[in-house]
């Protein structure tokens, strides 16, 4: 079973306090959008009490335009990048030793909210010295559940190449996707909810780990709602992103989602009352609720999802890592198993199976 066995966040360099952002949607929106007041209340009722972003808060007041937009990503998505990298490379916490450059073998680079050619990694490749026969993995358009996603592909490749070591690096800036002169209700509790966030992950084959304790992966599955476009997304126009929400995916996870992680616990023998631990991406906190509904779970196991959103609000594909980074640093029992779960766009679901050896 390949091993998670180091993880790196960024830290951003703009916190801002939720009633502070609901200031600020307040006094932008008040001339164009009747009833402003009726509408703020998703501010305080979120569960959320900061997000961090890369531009100050005064900087998306202003019309920018998508190639200004575009060029800001990739030089942050650069920047976050290698501090992602090198935290992971070089986490003491994790590592009882710095994981050296060219023992990596591949990258997996992770993103919905901004476009490069060359991509990221390429990019970043200039920056930290990596071999340059590295190998490059970019995965785009998969939103919130990029990072599961991304993980998984991880996995497939330690499975095939056990003496590997490769990295996945989860970057996205869903600020930047901010529409200033967008009154509709999508483009309101998306800027209640979403933040900024970049995260690195290294994961090992079977051959190139040590004995301490940590998450392994036992099996990865995918699972696509046929014809759900409309639940989540991406409109992207001559301004940029334009956010796609459904209010009914809260109900989609109660109804849709258990009967598939019935299903892909079933296939390793398992069920529900198994798992010990949720490592769950908080969409939010109506879909944390509904993760609690749908598994049968009590509020014990959503926890650090709760306690991330809160912290740092959806952070898209990286907000999963820092949920996983946080039990990483727990003294969980060897036995005990977790399951990593993400929903994105398509409407679909990313489910990893992990347990602590």
């Amino acid at each position: 079973m390949p091993v998670i066995i180091s993880a790196g966040l960024a830290s951003l360099p703009f916190t801002v306090t939720q009633d502070e952002i609901r200031q600020y949607v307040k006094r932008l929106f008040a001339s164009s959008v009747p009833h402003i007041e009726r509408l703020l209340p998703v501010f305080a009722n979120g569960g959320i009490q900061s997000r961090s972003f890369v531009q100050p808060l005064e900087w998306y007041e202003k019309r920018h335009g998508f190639s200004e937009k575009n060029e800001l990503y990739i030089d942050r998505a650069v920047h976050y990048g290698c501090e992602a990298i090198e935290k992971c490379l070089s986490n003491e916490t994790f590592l009882p030793k710095p994981i050296n450059y060219e023992e990596v073998e591949a990258i997996f680079y992770i993103s919905t909210t901004g476009l490069a050619t060359p991509s990221i990694e390429a990019r970043i490749m200039n920056q930290l010295p990596f071999s340059p026969h590295t190998k490059r993995v970019p995965i785009w358009g998969l939103g919130c559940a990029g990072g599961a996603a991304g993980l998984a592909r991880a996995y497939e490749y330690c499975l095939a190449f056990p003496k590997a070591k490769v990295l996945v690096v989860a970057a996205e800036f869903c600020s930047l996707t901010f529409q200033p002169h967008d009154t509709g209700k999508s483009n309101l509790i998306g800027t209640s909810l979403f933040a900024d966030g970049v995260a690195c992950l290294c994961v090992a084959g079977d051959e190139a780990v040590d004995n301490v304790p940590r998450p392994h992966i036992v099996d990865v599955q995918s699972v696509l709602m046929p014809h759900s476009e409309e639940v989540m997304g991406w409109n992207i126009q001559d301004d940029g992103w334009f956010v796609v929400f459904s209010k009914d995916i809260p109900s989609l996870v109660r109804s849709w989602l258990k009967p598939n992680v019935e299903a892909f616990l079933q296939r390793n023998g398992l069920a529900l009352q198994d798992l010990r631990h949720l490592i769950a991406h908080p969409g939010g906190k109506k879909v944390i609720e509904a993760y609690q509904e749908a598994l049968m779970m009590d509020e014990s196991k959503t926890n650090v999802s709760f306690e991330i959103l809160r912290r740092f609000g959806n952070m898209s594909s990286a907000t999963v890592y820092f949920v996983l980074e946080q039990f990483m640093q727990q003294p969980i029992p060897k036995g005990d198993y977790g399951l990593m779960m993400a929903l994105g766009p398509g409407f679909s679901a990313e489910l990893i199976l992990l347990c602590w050896e």
